[in-house]
């Protein structure tokens, strides 16, 4: 077998400029709690994603398992069947129900004319996903949410440095989180932030990150523990400097996946939506079966026989693990274009550093 070209790969700053931070935090001797470094990382993602206010997490779940804390989510909460477990993970941690609503197969983004019919007298949340890191209708969702009373969290985990119209995604609803896992196009190691649009929102979210903690005696919540440590901080303000350049690495692997791929039989491709400043963070293919002549399952395994892991991302749906495949949401008469997408998605290989070489190895993995 050839050398295995993955999904992706990290972006990892140069060893020899990260070991001054070690250094430093070293003789700080401060390693966690709102230190150095993570006060500096949260003051430079404001600036750079060009949002009012953020607060840093230990990894990307957490953020939306406090974000619904936070604004006192109860009853249910209409979301996507077409995402990472986690989303709906969060919700089932804060004892809601979560509601499943069909998507929409141009964007894979929950499809703001199904909600509507979704809502009952117990709904007080919608939680939709930037799939891909594709913005959601933002417009046609907030409407929806203006119309009931219902509050906006914005699971972003793919959405880093997305904008929209030059504004940041990141600032539609009530709440975005983001992750900085390793396979993010940025990275913290572990790691991940919540964006909010006011002070005390921030600062009721640094209590319950926080074990609940005010002050040195005064617990203001049941809190967590979702802190960032000084180590990963630096490394993702290390990692900033090299987050545009490798954007456009990705950038131009999709230039090239789009090029060959595109008039392909069988194989169908997300559309790059208008006004949008992307982050290239996936570049998913739908593959039909009758058209392209084999199924997603075997082009999957054909590609991986030649070296190439793709990932079948999302697949299978939320909906149909144990925990929630009861739901009367979870009819998979109820998600029919979830369910057609699930089955034919295929993730191909796209990260800063790979080369033209192995790019022309994924793309003759499909054509041929």
């Amino acid at each position: 077998m050839n050398n295995i070209i993955t999904v992706t790969s990290p972006l990892i700053p140069p060893l020899e400029e990260f070991i001054p931070y070690l250094e430093d935090i070293w003789k700080r001797k401060w390693l966690t709690n709102n230190g150095h470094y993570h006060q500096e990382l949260e003051n430079e993602l404001c600036e750079y994603l060009k949002v009012p206010y953020i607060s840093l997490f230990t990894n990307g779940t957490i953020p939306l398992i406090c974000a619904l804390q936070a604004l006192r989510i109860t009853g249910e909460v209409i979301t996507t069947p077409y995402s990472f477990v986690a989303t709906t993970h969060s919700l089932w941690w804060n004892g809601i129900k979560p509601v499943f609503v069909d998507i929409d197969p141009l964007t894979g983004n929950i499809d703001p004319n199904k909600i509507e019919a979704a809502i009952t007298p117990k709904t007080t949340a919608i939680m939709p996903v930037h799939v891909y890191g594709n913005p959601c209708d933002t417009n046609s969702i907030q409407q929806i949410a203006d119309k009931y009373g219902l509050k906006v969290i914005y699971d972003a985990a793919h959405a880093f440095g997305v904008e929209v119209n030059r504004q940041s995604i990141l600032k539609e609803g009530n709440i975005s989180t983001l992750s900085f896992h390793a396979t993010k196009v940025y990275s913290t190691i572990e790691g991940g932030a919540l964006i909010c649009h006011d002070k005390e929102m921030k600062q009721r979210i640094d209590y319950l990150k926080n074990f609940g903690f005010a002050n040195e005696t005064t617990v203001v919540a049941p809190g967590i523990n979702g802190k960032m440590d000084e180590v990963r901080a630096a490394f993702g303000l290390l990692s900033l400097k090299y987050i545009d350049d490798a954007i456009e690495a990705r950038h131009r692997v999709s230039l090239r996946y789009r090029e060959a791929l595109n008039d392909v039989p069988g194989i169908r491709l997300l559309q790059e939506i208008p006004n949008v400043k992307h982050n290239y963070a996936y570049f998913p293919i739908f593959v039909d079966e009758k058209k392209y002549g084999m199924s997603r399952d075997a082009l999957y395994e054909k590609m991986k026989s030649v070296g190439v892991y793709g990932r079948r991302y999302f697949y299978p749906l939320i909906s149909t693990f144990s925990t929630y495949r009861g739901l009367e949401s979870s009819n998979p008469a109820n998600l029919p274009e979830a369910y057609k997408i699930a089955e034919q998605v295929i993730c191909l290989p796209i990260y800063h550093t790979l080369c033209e070489e192995d790019v022309e190895r994924v793309i003759n993995a499909i054509i041929k």
